[in-house]
């Protein structure tokens, strides 16, 4: 038997699946993981048999169906006013764990350094590390998750290839404001990094906060990777379906990866969804929906002895316990689990040391029982 070197020597299980395991071992309420516990739209459904039974079932183009990238441009002229080429821009993906995967594997190579925002998707400094590049942290804390753009500006240098950004940010909830944006352009157009925008919770803003993407700023639309998802859009998450846009050029790079990856995506979810969002009003009733699920949780929780961090967007919560234990976060969430019945993901989980701030998170895109449920459990804490 040969020797196997790891190429993620110091990656074990993501905290995901161990707190949705400790759920299931203690019988708990499973708040950790972030997908709906409740069904899709019985239309979406029916679409998606509809495309079966239509013979829809062979290989979609690499880059995505017509209909479906016709759609997400429309998109893209009514909600941000602009103008994206439907043939050289945009690529349907395997939702969008393999468009940040791909836009990572295009960009990094031994050596280039790559500026993550923490609390950061547990996805992207794996990926970074398995091509080579180097990640630079940046911690943001909380309450605010505010971003000191002057030291992020100190920590760019001629090695900086790429900076990933999770806009709305999942877990700290935080929505870029127009000056964060106007600052990342300035900074990017002062180096010869590129731009991972992660904009999957793009529509799940609250408060009256607009949707923004990083496209529409001019600084930045020729360096800049935006990655979508139609799982969060759909309360579909198991269907993986996903898309990135960039400018020409970078689009190119990006597909001569993606088609050796997963090459394409299954066919008639992409006929069913471009059929379902022929109604533009579904992505503000989107954010609707979730803004009573946020209020109703917030309400529930106003009197228990969490310090509730209000979320701008994404569909989770950040729940501060400092007042209950003075535990570390994982073993707090651990007990959380096992004695009151209720799963969270710590905080830390999100940072590269670990760092402890007293903070887990919760998701609430979760039918009104379930949420009924939560709040009564973790009014007991």
């Amino acid at each position: 038997m040969p020797s196997l070197q790891s190429k993620l020597p110091n990656i074990g299980t993501t905290i995901f699946s161990e707190m949705s395991a400790l759920a299931c071992q203690y019988g708990a309420l499973n708040l950790s993981q972030g997908f709906p516990d409740y069904p899709i739209d019985s239309r979406l459904s029916d679409l998606v048999e509809r495309y079966l039974q239509a013979g829809k079932n062979q290989y979609a183009p690499m880059i995505g169906v017509a209909e479906l990238r016709s759609r997400i441009q429309e998109k893209y002229r009514v909600v941000h006013d602009l103008t994206i080429d439907v043939e050289q821009e945009i690529t349907v993906t395997a939702g969008a764990s393999e468009a940040i995967f791909t836009a990572i594997a295009t960009l990094i190579r031994p050596g280039d350094e790559v500026v993550i925002f923490e609390p950061a998707y547990d996805c992207y400094a794996p990926t970074v590390a398995l091509f080579g590049g180097k990640v630079i942290p940046v911690r943001l804390m909380a309450p605010e998750f505010s971003i000191d753009w002057n030291y992020v500006q100190s920590l760019v240098t001629s090695k900086t290839r790429l900076i990933i950004v999770n806009n709305p940010n999942n877990p700290a909830c935080r929505v870029f404001s127009e000056a964060d944006v106007n600052d990342l352009a300035q900074l990017v157009d002062r180096s010869n990094a590129f731009v991972l925008s992660d904009e999957v919770y793009e529509h799940l803003i609250y408060d009256g906060i607009r949707p923004n993407t990083l496209l529409s700023h001019p600084l930045l639309r020729e360096r800049t990777l935006v990655v979508g998802s139609f799982g969060k859009l759909l309360h579909a998450t198991g269907w993986k379906v996903g898309y990135c846009l960039a400018a020409a050029e970078l689009m190119t790079e990006f597909r001569k990866i993606h088609q050796f990856n997963v090459f394409s995506v299954h066919t008639p979810t992409q006929y069913a969804i471009a059929d379902y969002l022929s109604d533009d009003t579904y992505y503000e009733d989107l954010a609707k929906f979730f803004q009573r699920k946020r209020d109703f949780l917030l309400a529930g929780l106003a009197d228990s002895r969490f310090e509730v961090l209000v979320p701008q967007g994404t569909y989770f919560v950040v729940l501060n316990y400092r007042a209950i234990s003075d535990l570390p976060e994982k073993e707090f969430a651990r007990k959380l689990t096992i004695k009151h019945k209720v799963a969270t993901i710590p905080l830390a989980a999100f940072y590269h040391d670990g760092f402890n701030q007293h903070c887990i998170r919760v998701c609430f895109a979760k039918q009104q029982e379930t949420l009924i449920q939560a709040i009564a459990m973790l009014n007991m804490v």
